[in-house]
């Protein structure tokens, strides 16, 4: 037990004060040095007594049990406060559920969100290819809404929101406002012809629910930032997304981001889209540990997009040569997009293996396309690719369908486009029959085969009174990171562009979370009260 003590007391002088002094080198160059004294040494017993005026009552004796208790207390109270409640799932109020619905050839994933207070509902598109989060907003040219009785979102009616000014770190137009106190502006440009939201960007309350994991029936009023969308363009007036888009990027304004730099959920999302239609969404959630993973590779040295790299394509067992490419994960994309080189050599392997007949059908945007010979789909060739590792994530869904009048199949394309980028798009159309985990810690894109049903039993609910409140908009000081910059929501569906900014992950300590088990299997056993658990 001696050897134990010692080992705390030496660890413990790591919980230290530090007393800075500067001195100056005879090159002039300033030199910074520190005296380090023991948070309970007699040193600082007396500056305790100086500062105070009086007699320091309860201090503990060094090397003493009680000494040694109050050292792991403090460490085991850091090690709560670095992680926090990170290890819970959350999930919107209203439930986890995800649910496809657009045009023929505009089929995006959407999820029923709560914001403000009172809390109004909106069924926003779900989109890792952008940073924001927008909802129609003192509309001067929007797209109706999704339900002609709901209304749209109004910061003036809600009791939590707050305007964002120009001056806040994270407006990115702020430097071309002519008063720092006016509301930050924002436009976010996407990839499809003219499409474009605008308007200004306000602080309310996103309402959501945990998983169920010792928090049974909690509800958290996460503070985030909101574009307050008065305008929007192009494929956004058709309808495509009328209640708002909730961007789920690397930038600096994401709904991710700001839930883990504020410690409410580990620094990753999951999503899962149903092969039915359905599915579900969840934040925190880093994917099982029996997942495959691929990297998430930077532009220029930043990561700005979940953009991952290629090795090859394979059509059933035959891999292409020269078919690798990096391409970007974007659930905002309906139908992946590759570049013209590899897209030449997939549809004519494709092709080559296909047991059909091709044939043209109007209005369709796709080059391959096949007759059914009966009202069944016929067999074809299996669409793989293969990752770093030989990582293989088979596609479980290449195909478009073409319906007959009475409901059977009528042909088929192949779902791919060609791209006039060196980047790929992997579009929804390919993550379709699998739970994939963004771990934006790790930069890791994981997945593995799932019917996207809940995790955990879930009691949904629009908003709740007796949520907690239990965070802010991150600080000041959470917001700087090391290098990282405020990113501009601008990046949706494209090749992003190099002048955009990325997102550093911190990495909390090792050292500490090794040394933890230890200090807690001392204090328990010191500790009559206290038992460990056996399983």
């Amino acid at each position: 037990m001696e050897v134990a003590r010692a080992f705390l007391v030496a660890v413990s002088m790591a919980v230290v004060l530090l007393l800075v002094q500067c001195s100056f080198s005879a090159q002039a160059h300033v030199i910074y040095s520190s005296r380090m004294i023991h948070r309970y040494s007699d040193e600082m017993k007396a500056l305790r007594v100086s500062r105070e005026g009086h007699t320091v009552e309860d201090w503990p004796e060094q090397g003493s049990l009680g000494y040694l208790r109050r050292l792991i207390k403090r460490d085991v109270e850091r090690q709560t406060m670095n992680v926090g409640s990170q290890h819970q799932l959350l999930f919107p109020s209203a439930g986890s559920k995800t649910m496809s619905g657009g045009n023929e050839l505009g089929w995006l994933h959407y999820t029923w969100i709560a914001i403000g207070m009172p809390s109004v509902s909106f069924l926003v598109a779900l989109d890792t290819g952008s940073d924001l989060l927008w909802l129609p907003c003192d509309c001067v040219q929007c797209a109706p809404l999704s339900d002609s009785d709901q209304n749209e979102y109004n910061p003036s009616h809600s009791n939590t929101s707050k305007s964002i000014t120009c001056s806040h770190q994270l407006c990115e137009l702020g430097p071309t406002c002519q008063n720092p106190k006016q509301p930050c502006p924002y436009t976010v440009k996407y990839a499809s012809t003219d499409t474009s939201s605008s308007g200004s960007l306000v602080e309310d309350i996103l309402h959501l629910a945990s998983d169920g994991v010792n928090t049974s029936n909690t509800y958290v009023r996460a503070p985030v930032i909101i574009g307050c969308g008065k305008s929007q363009s192009g494929g956004y007036l058709d309808g495509i997304a009328p209640d708002g888009v909730l961007g789920l990027g690397l930038g600096e304004v994401s709904i991710p981001t700001l839930l883990s730099k504020s410690g409410v959920t580990k620094n990753a999302f999951s999503l899962c889209f149903g092969e039915t239609g359905s599915g579900n969404i969840y934040f925190g959630d880093q994917g099982p540990p029996t997942q495959k993973t691929t990297p998430f590779l930077p532009i220029d040295g930043k990561y700005i997009a979940y953009i991952i790299g290629v090795e090859k394509v394979c059509i059933s067992t035959t891999c292409l040569d020269e078919t690798n490419f990096n391409a970007q994960f974007d659930s905002g994309t309906t139908f992946t997009s590759l570049p013209d080189d590899i897209y030449k050599a997939v549809v004519k392997e494709f092709d080559r293996q296909a047991n059909a007949t091709r044939v043209d059908f109007e209005d369709l945007p796709f080059e391959y396309c096949y007759k059914s010979s009966s009202q069944e789909l016929p067999d074809t060739p299996l669409v793989t690719i293969k990752f770093a590792v030989n990582n293989s994530f088979v596609v479980r869904d290449p195909l478009f369908l073409i319906n007959d009048s009475q409901g059977g199949v009528a042909g088929f394309c192949l779902a791919i486009q060609s791209s006039p980028y060196e980047m790929g798009l992997i579009g929804q159309n390919f993550m379709q029959g699998y739970r994939l985990a963004f771990n934006r810690e790790n930069l890791t894109l994981g997945w593995s085969c799932s019917k996207c049903q809940p995790l955990k039993d879930e009691k949904a609910s629009g908003s709740n009174a007796n949520a907690t409140s239990p965070i802010s908009l991150p600080t000041t000081e959470q917001q700087r990171t090391p290098n990282a910059q405020a990113v501009a929501p601008a990046v949706a569906g494209r090749t992003p562009s190099k002048s955009s900014a990325t997102l550093i992950l911190s990495n909390s300590s090792c050292f500490l979370r090794n040394l933890l088990p230890f200090l807690l299997l001392l204090l328990f056993h010191q500790s009559p009260s206290l038992h460990l658990c056996k399983y």
